[in-house]
């Protein structure tokens, strides 16, 4: 057999739009025949500082068109169009650079693919951090990176550093970069199934994908762009193709396999996963057809004895970004500027929302609460606490050390957020909710104790939550993820820290809002409503 050598991922095209943000810190030299492109290291941290920069306030086109195609679908339920058209909202404030999209302003990722003939001089890898240092100090985003001091002892980074930096060789003279901003709630919905050759038949396939796919939920803030890997010479080569196809990476791979081992998209599983998605019925995080924008299905080798399959996505907060260098400059992909083109005139005829005053004693709005059934949409006023992993840990401990549950905690509904910066002038930073799945583990406990009687965050929650509403006449409800820069400026009237101000942005608040937009999930007679699905 002669030898034959295939680029495992032969991306055909490039059709990306950039602009270019600097002529500078690039010059080419003769080296021998070669012609060297020569980067000054601080073309690096301006790249990833003006990427970081974008992706935290702008979305790509094609994204956004998706959501407005959801307005203009008949077929879209009156939920599908309230959260598409809440994240539409969320577009047109972020734009404005003070307010970014998520308030979850994620870890740094950067993959980069380095030619040969670039030359730097330096540590890439430390430039490219220092932009991202830059961004995260001198914008309102969010330090969400924690570092382990021993074990068991974390504190947080205070920059969003480190980051995660791939970079990788390839031919010619030029620069190539991906970067993205990935949230936790996304980042925790990238699962890895080892499966054998059993599963390669059509019939096992889609019983497969319509089991799995119900293990994503909504805490990851849909409509999905998704990512189906089959196969893979490792797991993390699986995985890594995962987090790229989910950004739309690796768009332009063929559509069929060869004897070398190609990577290639799979057209006609993209459309049959696409409408399982649609099946499921879980739609745009509260019901409908809308659960996924669009769905990437790609193909890889495997060992004979391993059959490793990922699934994951990138959610309504599609951070994703594309830079480069060349001889030419230092560029940057074109993110859209001017959302607020796609807002239609007029919002979607919806019926009115419940209004629920949380200003009166919490056994009023349990009461309350209780005349109305799961997924009826809700509009909250009145005083919220905020806490989430940190602060819910501290709170055990109280209880632990036999002390009582603090009277806030019995006294309001729980929000779990936490917020970015606060820009100067406002009442509060981006603040959406953070996935409720992370506190499932405290509501029986503190339920018990008369705390957490109404909660409030975004996506479903196990059976355990259910039975202990139940049990103590609680609810969940669930707040739109991803529209947290819109809820800052028009839903939240005041932010005040009450307890654990050392831990930042895990810190225990008190806030104000007027009109928060919620639905009823889980109520006390037992009800669920992603069990009803």
């Amino acid at each position: 057999m002669d030898f034959i050598y295939q680029d495992p991922y032969p991306i055909l095209k490039d059709e990306t739009q950039y602009r270019k943000i600097s002529s500078d810190f690039v010059k080419t030299e003769k080296l021998g025949d070669r012609e060297i492109l020569t980067v000054d290291p601080k073309g690096l941290e301006l790249l990833a500082q003006e990427a970081l920069k974008d992706v935290s306030f702008m979305l790509r086109t094609a994204h956004l068109e998706k959501l407005k195609a959801i307005l203009d679908d008949p077929e879209a339920t009156d939920n599908d169009r309230f959260v598409a058209y809440n994240l539409l909202q969320n577009a047109v404030v972020a734009i404005d650079g003070e307010l970014p999209s998520c308030q979850d302003t994620g870890t740094a990722i950067v993959m980069a693919k380095k030619g040969e003939n670039v030359y730097t001089g330096a540590d890439d890898a430390e430039w490219l951090s220092r932009g991202i240092f830059n961004t995260y100090q001198e914008r309102n985003l969010r330090y969400s990176q924690i570092v382990p001091i021993s074990m068991f002892e974390e504190k947080n980074s205070g920059s969003n550093l480190p980051a995660q930096i791939d970079i990788y060789a390839k031919k010619g003279a030029s620069y190539e970069f991906l970067f993205l901003a990935k949230g936790g709630g996304s980042a925790n919905k990238t699962y890895l199934y080892q499966q054998t050759k059993s599963l390669l038949n059509e019939k096992s396939m889609d019983a497969f994908i319509r089991a799995k796919i119900m293990d994503l939920g909504t805490s990851a803030c849909p409509p999905y762009h998704l990512a189906l890997v089959i196969g893979g010479t490792s797991a993390e080569a699986n995985l890594a193709t995962v987090k790229k196809a989910s950004a739309g990476y690796f768009d332009h791979l063929p559509t069929s396999g060869n004897m070398a081992g190609q990577a290639f998209r799979d057209l006609e599983w993209e459309k049959r996963v696409q409408l399982i998605c649609q099946q499921s019925a879980i739609g745009a995080q509260f019901g409908g057809k809308y659960f996924t924008h669009d769905v990437r299905v790609i193909r890889l080798p495997r060992h004979a004895a391993s059959c490793p399959v990922g699934l994951g996505v990138s959610c309504s907060a599609d951070r994703n970004i594309k830079g480069k260098i060349t001889k030419d400059g230092i560029f940057v992909e074109q993110l859209e500027v001017n959302p607020k083109r796609l807002l239609p005139e007029t919002a979607p005829h919806l019926e009115p929302a419940v209004e629920i005053d949380l200003n009166q004693p919490m056994a009023d709005i349990l009461k309350k609460l209780s005349q109305y059934p799961i997924k009826t949409r809700l509009k909250l006023n009145g005083t919220l606490i905020v806490a989430r992993d940190i602060a819910h840990a501290k709170i055990k401990e109280l209880l632990d050390a036999g002390k009582p549950m603090p009277e806030y905690f019995k006294n309001h509904p729980i929000y779990y957020a936490g917020p970015a910066k606060t820009p100067h002038g406002m009442a509060s930073g981006s603040f959406g909710p953070t996935t409720a799945g992370r506190m499932d583990v405290y509501v029986d406990e503190f339920q018990k104790n008369g705390g957490s009687m109404v909660m409030l965050a975004k996506g479903n929650r196990t059976k355990e939550v259910k039975e202990a509403c139940q049990k103590y006449g609680g609810f969940y409800l669930g707040s739109i993820g991803g529209p947290a820069a819109i809820l800052a400026k028009e839903n939240i009237l005041s932010v005040e820290v009450v307890d654990f101000e050392e831990l930042g942005m895990e810190a225990v608040r008190k806030i104000t809002i007027k009109d928060f937009p919620a639905f009823i999930i889980t109520d006390d007679k037992g009800n669920d409503f992603f069990e009803n699905l």
